[in-house]
């Protein structure tokens, strides 16, 4: 983690990826709430069958397993969402391997339409995801931040961030400075990214009202 994310998460908290590096049991129970619906989609949309997709979210979960302590979130740019659809299209074109070769293997007109229906978009490097999709894991996230937070924080940032009052408002409703509204706003936001593995966002500036 940089020294501004520690600094503002505080000492009694670290990002649900480090916690995951860490192999701590809360973490990956979290880490599996907020991006198994995320992987089975993928795996779905790149032509398997819900067993298949089922037995792909696995494959997926036992890989990031293995190889957690190889992520880095330090490094500019590094997007845990992006790592983990790099090992979603791996096991999906593996998939698809062991799937043609059962069919080169049996031969004949079938075998090769199951070959050609491997999808070409399973090798973008940018991960597939629609607006849909981030909304239901920004909805996954917020419920796994919720908890790190003070009350009067989060209806802080909330307010500010999602139902867009006025500063000046929230600042007279829950007895804060206008400051200490937007720094609440900010430490959310950046609990956020860290959580989904994105980079931090800049200061706060002076928000509405």
């Amino acid at each position: 983690m940089s020294t501004i994310a520690s600094d503002l998460l505080g000492s009694t908290s670290a990002s649900l990826i480090v916690r995951m590096q860490r192999q701590e049991p809360e973490a990956w129970r979290k880490l599996a709430d907020v991006y198994t619906p995320l992987v089975y989609g993928w795996a779905r949309r790149g032509g398997l069958s819900d067993a298949d997709a089922a037995d792909a979210v696995q494959e997926v979960f036992r890989s990031v397993y293995a190889h957690a302590a190889d992520f880095d979130g330090e490094k500019e740019q590094a997007s845990f969402r992006a790592w983990i659809w790099t090992i979603t299209r791996n096991q999906v074109r593996l998939f698809y391997r062991q799937r043609g070769a059962i069919a080169q293997a049996q031969g004949g007109t079938d075998a090769n339409h199951r070959i050609s229906e491997y999808p070409d978009w399973i090798d973008d490097e940018e991960e597939p995801v629609t607006s849909s999709e981030s909304r239901s894991l920004l909805q996954r996230t917020l419920a796994a931040v919720r908890g790190d937070f003070d009350d009067t924080t989060w209806q802080a940032f909330w307010r500010l961030a999602v139902e867009n009052h006025a500063t000046a408002d929230i600042s007279a409703e829950l007895g804060l400075s206008p400051g200490a509204v937007r720094q609440a706003k900010y430490r959310v936001l950046c609990r956020l990214r860290q959580e989904m593995g994105g980079i931090a966002p800049s200061r706060p500036g002076r928000g509405p009202g």
